[in-house]
């Protein structure tokens, strides 16, 4: 039976199937736009830092073929063949993108999905709609990612920039498109500049791998509206410009080139090498020429400066882009000082700004959060916020217990920043399993969390017990505490204050332990430390404890 995903759920696959041979679908269509899809192949830093696992129409596969692309079938738009247990240990997360090609906006999309097949039978689907955009023209449907185990994500997240901003936000940018250089006489051919231009990816003839389930279906013929190719921002090898390297990068994104119509002069090379289709190096005082290795902002007036060291070779100076040489350098600055403070998206639900800060992504189709009242800094979009009430018995059991939270609501569609009196944050996410926490320490979870009042058994004092909060399912968890925590495995012999324990596994036993002794405790100078909680619990069963007593 498949399991139906909402934008920001994930699971384990293992839960779904206990196959690693996947088929991954992806249905998405819009009357008059037509949509480029592939799969990005990302290293532990989600960074695309071989392009030789960026597979799509171009490029069909991965070098060792645990990624193909099969393409259009069984209703899909395209469709990928996925074998977990072949992806090399570089690769750690697989991010399926859809992307408009040309002009149009993903808010007219008809209902698609992502959906993942096994054995024959297909275990997840997330779906979407149209609604849950608006002027995106790229966007990312869902992540298979490598965390101890191979987990699903639902991410469903969009970028207006469209392809650049994608390739951006994996680490890599598109190269400015050209005018084609004039032909040259093949008998000039030895004394012109060199110029990376590997030939098109080209489908290897013969029938489909054995192991495949399913037969291999050949690209369309070339269409005329070729893109720019993708292009890490790396310094390039010694090789680049004289025999490509084994598995060469992508022609174009989307289409092929045609075999007689090479790509642009200065194709992936870095700007500062000379001869690359680029012309002689500019002299120092003058300003950087416009499309060097950037977008056409570059070299605008000073008011508009870019991001430090933006189109930068690794191990070369920091030119002062877009900023004339001499002219005053204090818009330039306050870039450099604002630019580690900016907003870091990732394509999830839940994203850490800093430390201190945290953002949830809200959509249209997913769940809605729950947070502290008051503990929202800023939002972008149409978001609601709504008193989240727990009730008279809920009241009275918070009360009783002090573990009422005092929540609201976040619905609609936009971000949601959130803190709180500057304490350190920490997404955590449950996936079927519990954890407890006590109330004082939740900042904010997804309203898909169950969660109760729990009572630790105590001894040692007439009556004593302690209570806390116990949160079980799907879902994220934001934890606060006063501090950078300890996290300490549970033993037979491991005590915690009673107000400086944060967390702590649901399997765990607690219980109060107490030092009440009436000779100890009657004079001045006691120790402070009469009631901890003592764990007990099989191996794998945590705690956590922050360095402040509340």
């Amino acid at each position: 039976m498949s399991r139906e995903f909402q934008r920001g759920h994930k699971a384990r696959i293992s839960d779904l199937t206990a196959g690693t041979d996947l088929y991954v679908g992806v249905q998405i269509s819009a009357p008059g736009l037509t949509f480029d899809i592939s799969c990005f192949g990302l290293d532990a830093d989600e960074r695309l830092s071989d392009d030789r696992y960026f597979v799509f129409f171009n490029q069909p596969k991965s070098p060792e073929e645990s990624i193909q692309l099969l393409g259009p079938q069984a209703g899909d738009t395209e469709s990928f063949r996925v074998t977990l247990d072949r992806i090399p240990a570089g690769i750690h997360k697989l991010s399926f993108t859809a992307t408009i090609d040309g002009d149009g906006q993903m808010s007219r999309i008809a209902p698609g999905y992502l959906r993942i097949v096994a054995g024959g039978e297909e275990v997840a689907r997330y779906s979407f709609t149209g609604a849950e955009f608006t002027t995106e023209r790229a966007v990312m449907l869902g992540d298979l990612y490598l965390k101890d185990v191979w987990r699903f994500a639902a991410v469903g997240q969009g970028f207006d920039g469209g392809l650049e901003a994608l390739l951006k936000n994996f680490g890599g940018e598109v190269a400015e498109e050209e005018a084609p250089a004039p032909a040259q006489p093949e008998a000039a051919a030895p004394s012109a500049a060199p110029g990376f231009a590997p030939p098109a990816f080209a489908v290897p003839a013969g029938p489909a791998t054995p192991s495949a389930p399913q037969a291999f279906t050949p690209p369309p013929a070339p269409r005329p509206d070729v893109h720019a190719a993708p292009t890490l921002v790396e310094p390039l090898t010694p090789s680049h410009g004289t025999v490509p390297p084994p598995g060469p990068a992508p022609a174009a994104f989307g289409h092929p080139a045609p075999p007689s119509a090479p790509l642009p002069p200065g194709y992936g090379q870095p700007p500062a090498q000379p001869g690359y289709g680029q012309g002689p190096t500019p002299p120092p005082a003058a300003p950087a020429p416009p499309g060097y290795n950037s977008p056409p902002s570059h070299g605008g007036p000073p008011s508009a400066p870019m991001p430090p060291g933006y189109g930068q070779v690794p191990g070369q100076g920091s030119p002062s882009y877009g900023v004339p040489q001499g002219a005053p350098q204090g818009a330039a600055g306050v870039g450099a000082a604002l630019q580690k403070f900016k907003e870091a998206p990732t394509g999830q639900r839940w994203t850490q700004q800093n430390h201190k800060v945290i953002r949830v992504d809200l959509g249209a189709g997913g769940q809605p959060v729950l947070a502290r009242q008051g503990s929202m800094v800023l939002y972008q979009g149409k978001v609601d916020f709504s008193y989240k009430g727990a009730g008279i018995t809920g009241r009275l059991v918070g009360n009783a217990t002090g573990q009422e939270m005092q929540l609201m609501r976040c619905t609609g569609q936009g971000q949601v920043f959130l803190a709180d009196n500057s304490t350190h944050l920490h997404p955590v996410e449950l996936q079927g399993d519990a954890i407890c926490v006590s109330a004082e320490n939740v900042l904010a979870f997804d309203e898909s969390l169950q969660y109760e009042v729990r009572r630790i058994e105590g001894h040692g004092i007439p009556g004593g017990a302690l209570f806390t909060m116990q949160f079980q399912g799907t879902g994220t968890l934001v934890v606060k505490t006063h501090g950078t925590p300890v996290v300490l495995p549970v033993t037979p012999t491991t005590f915690a204050d009673c107000h400086a324990v944060v967390a702590w596994s649901a399997a765990s036993q607690v219980i109060v332990s107490s030092q009440v002794r009436m000779r100890r405790n009657a004079y001045a100078g006691d120790t402070g430390e009469s009631v901890n909680l003592q764990f007990r619990g099989a191996p794998g069963n945590f705690i956590v404890v922050q360095p402040y007593e509340v």
